[in-house]
């Protein structure tokens, strides 16, 4: 896989992760999705933290 195309698919990962987040935060706080734990969304927005910072860092230092 190319530098690139690995940066991709990193990025294209932490927009999704964040979008879900995001989403779950929202519909939770309106009173829709009650029932998820506050940890479910905490890992989305955890998982989409540690993805930008890996894509960061495999754009910037790793050279493959």
């Amino acid at each position: 896989m190319s530098q690139s195309s690995l940066n991709r698919r990193l990025t294209q990962a932490f927009g999704i992760l964040l979008g879900i987040g995001i989403a779950i935060w929202i519909l939770r706080g309106l009173g829709i999705l009650t029932f998820l734990p506050g940890g479910i969304i905490w890992l989305f927005v955890l998982g989409a933290i540690a993805l930008g910072i890996i894509s960061f860092a495999q754009r910037t230092w790793w050279r493959f």
